[in-house]
């Protein structure tokens, strides 16, 4: 039994949710005709009391039309250095907004309201302007690090005072949401454009929505279109994310209680200098005499695949086809290393 814990990406549509697939009702969406499309847009449009959505391929297509729509040449965006914006999607803001970066550092890959005050740009000839803030929800490269709304509360009021435009890429938002049990609504007051993820916890095969306004919805169909990102009958796909959501959300209590319990197995093995926090359902663990390469090898002849996360970081994560009985015996292995 080959144990895979490499990304909750790798999850396979349950029978259930296949059912629903073959039984959508389709049209061509790049005419607005999917009747199954425009219902899961509207669905969590109205979960979080947003306008519009728009569905699209991948959350990395959702996030970079978002930043499409809230830069122009010569502006800049600030986010965290360990984003997935900037990290892990191919130089897009660059190449596709051509767009400046400002960096922040900050725990757990989060930052705070005033480092974002004091790395707004004045108004100065020399210097790009600001006009977005992006945050990420949980916090991949944070070890699935939580933002609350307390939190993005004067973060929101910054960027009002400012004029600048916040952007949510919600990769795993709903691991973070099952934790906190916040209002999805005041999510959505907080944010002008969110990107939420239905191909990670959630186990669908493909997609994520863009939420935002009417207007930059409408815009951001018209770059989605640029991007290539149209589809044609994709109520096969929009129909696996209306049942997940209807199925999925609330047992993704499940996937952070083996990530918690599997982070405690880490920090006993000699090999494991540390293990960051385990909020989600990410699994982050510091080595200490032992590269990633070779831990991952080692983890590999025992039937156990992970990532590399850094020059001593491995990563794992907790996912849908991820049960009790895949935990025990992941204890059972490691203790072979």
């Amino acid at each position: 039994m080959i144990i895979d814990l490499r990304s909750d990406t790798l999850t396979k549509p349950t029978e259930s949710m296949l059912a629903a697939m073959w039984a959508a009702e389709v049209g061509d969406d790049v005419f607005g005709e999917d009747p199954t499309v425009n219902a899961l847009e509207q669905k969590l449009a109205g979960m979080f009391g947003m306008e519009a959505g728009l569905f699209c391929p991948s959350g990395t297509m959702t996030n970079q039309i978002a930043i499409r729509l809230h830069t122009s040449l010569q502006t800049e965006v600030i986010c965290h250095k360990y984003s997935h914006i900037y990290l892990y999607e191919g130089g897009g803001i660059m190449s596709n907004s051509h767009a400046s970066v400002k960096l922040l550092d900050g725990p757990y890959g989060k930052i705070s309201p005033q480092d974002i005050l004091d790395s707004i740009n004045p108004d100065d000839v020399h210097a790009p302007e600001t006009t977005l803030v992006s945050l990420e929800n949980t916090m991949n490269k944070g070890g699935g690090s939580i933002y609350t709304l307390e939190e993005i509360k004067p973060i929101k009021a910054i960027c009002e005072q400012h004029g600048l435009k916040l952007h949510l890429d919600g990769a795993r938002f709903f691991n973070a949401w099952v934790e906190t049990g916040e209002s999805l609504k005041d999510w959505g007051a907080m944010f002008n454009t969110i990107s939420v993820c239905l191909s990670k916890g959630l186990g669908c095969p493909v997609g994520s929505v863009l939420l935002g306004s009417m207007t930059d919805i409408k815009r951001a169909r018209k770059v989605r279109k640029a991007f290539g990102g149209g589809m044609r009958q994709a109520g096969f796909l929009a129909a696996a994310a209306i049942y997940a959501l209807d199925n999925h959300v609330d047992r993704l209590k499940e996937d952070h209680d083996r990530a918690r319990r599997l982070g405690a197995m880490l920090a006993d093995h000699p090999m494991v200098s540390e293990v960051f926090p385990v909020m989600t359902n990410i699994v982050i663990a510091r080595l200490i005499g032992i590269t990633p390469a070779e831990m991952l090898q080692k983890l590999e002849i025992q039937g156990i695949k992970a990532v590399k996360f850094g020059k001593d970081q491995i990563r794992f994560v907790t996912h849908l086809d991820f049960d009790d009985e895949m935990l025990e015996s992941f204890g059972e292995r490691i203790k072979e290393i």
